[in-house]
Formats: C-alpha cells, sequence, structure tokens
C-alpha cells in the first residue's frame, strides 16, 4: 500500500512540473505613443501628471482583465534603440490596440523623443508588487 502510495505521489509531482509553464512573463509587441495623463482621472483611480511614469493600456487587455493590471508595472523597450524604461499601469486608451501602450511624456522620452510620436516596443508585466 504504500509504495502505491508513494508511486501515486511521485507521478502527481511529474504531471505538475511537466504542466508548470516555464515562463509565465509574456511579452507583447505593439506600437508606443504619449499623451498627456494630467487634467483627468485615469481609469485605475488615479490623478498622475506628465512628469509620473505611468501607462495607458489598451481598452480591450484593460477590460478582459477588469483593470487587473492597474498599478502593475510594465518593462518597455523601443526596439528601434534597445533603450528600456518602467511605467505603472494607470489607465486604458481607447484608440490602443491590445499590444499597444501610451505613455507618459516623462516615460515615453526615456525611450525616444517626444518628436517621434509613436515608436515600435516590446514590453512586458512585471509581477504584481514588483516596483523599479
Amino acid at each position: 500500500m504504500f509504495r502505491l502510495v508513494s508511486l501515486f505521489v511521485i507521478f502527481c509531482c511529474a504531471v505538475l512540473t511537466l504542466a508548470a509553464p516555464l515562463d509565465k512573463r509574456v511579452t507583447h509587441t505593439g506600437r508606443g505613443t504619449w499623451y498627456d495623463p494630467s487634467g483627468s482621472e485615469g481609469n485605475c483611480g488615479y490623478w498622475d501628471s506628465d512628469n509620473s511614469p505611468v501607462v495607458a493600456i489598451g481598452i480591450g487587455r484593460y477590460n478582459a482583465n477588469n483593470g487587473g493590471n492597474c498599478n502593475q508595472w510594465v518593462q518597455i523597450t523601443n526596439t528601434a534603440n534597445g533603450k528600456v524604461a518602467y511605467g505603472k499601469t494607470r489607465d486604458s486608451c481607447e484608440s490602443c490596440g491590445e499590444s499597444d501602450l501610451d505613455m507618459s511624456p516623462e516615460l515615453f522620452q526615456q525611450l525616444a523623443s517626444l518628436a517621434t510620436g509613436e515608436i515600435k516596443i516590446s514590453w512586458h508585466f512585471e509581477a504584481m508588487g514588483w516596483s523599479p
């Protein structure tokens, strides 16, 4: 009996190990733009300034998660020059696709000149509770 239970436990552990994803982080690619978050309350319920490193995620992604990514940090890379910046999710973006980000001027300028207007980016959410 003990042998049977031991084999069952080993089998269950093996199945769980194989089923677990190796990397839970999903990298998204899309376009990065900028907006001025000052003067209005974001969908996450905060008032931010254009000097805050904040992002608005696509409304489809925001709604799919019922705003569950609010206050979650994202790592953003400008794919053209390799520059990396971190922004905090504070709003949704109506004109953004699901893999696009709209950034505050402070954040966008860490990746490119505001005059650029739009850049190609890759990005991923950091773990909840993580902060740069």
